[in-house]
């Protein structure tokens, strides 16, 4: 059993690639935005973007840096195949996950503008921003030094690929075949 956990920028491309791992590798797909929105819902409160970010922090922060993805990683090992998990965000979650084995870090990263145009096209509830807030959003998310908080630009450093999706979903997919074949994944 590998676990890959998949970190980027926000539009980057990191469904894509879990839609490509799931329905070409037979990968299972567990995800931290899922589980997030489902404690959202569970609070009464409205599925944006700020209440993801509140609602992950305190969880962290309630809990531990990993508590998030370790809940995810128990559901991993119960189904026992390949697996990805989606929205890795802190140091701490990239720990304790390499801390478990037989894990893998993908990263994914595009051009800003191209990235803010791919969530107007796909109009989730978290992405009817505009391009000052989507900046203003990011800045926020790609570091800190609390713990609890969303450090992405550390979790691609930390990353054993990187993606970089400027181009076309194919493109993007030969890019993942090529890593997934160098691992005789």
């Amino acid at each position: 059993m590998i676990i890959i956990g998949i970190t980027g920028t926000l539009g980057a491309g990191k469904g894509t690639i879990v839609d490509y791992l799931v329905q070409e590798k037979g990968f299972v797909h567990f995800s931290v935005r899922g589980f997030i929105t489902e404690e959202i819902n569970r609070q009464g409160l409205p599925v944006n973007r700020d209440s993801m970010v509140l609602v992950a922090n305190k969880l962290r922060a309630d809990h531990s840096p990993s508590w998030i993805i370790d809940q995810l990683y128990e559901q991993a090992l119960l189904c026992g195949k390949k697996c990805i998990i989606e929205s890795i965000r802190t140091l701490g979650e990239v720990e304790s996950l390499r801390g478990k084995g037989n894990f893998l870090l993908f990263a994914v990263d595009a051009d800003p503008m191209l990235r803010y145009d791919r969530i107007v096209m796909r109009n989730s509830e978290t992405d009817r921003i505009s391009f000052v807030t989507f900046v203003e959003n990011e800045e926020r998310e790609m570091q800190s030094n609390d713990p609890n908080k969303q450090n992405i630009g550390k979790c691609i450093d930390q990353a054993d690929f990187i993606f970089y999706n400027n181009s076309t979903v194919a493109e993007l997919y030969r890019q993942v075949e090529e890593e997934l074949s160098s691992l005789n994944l």
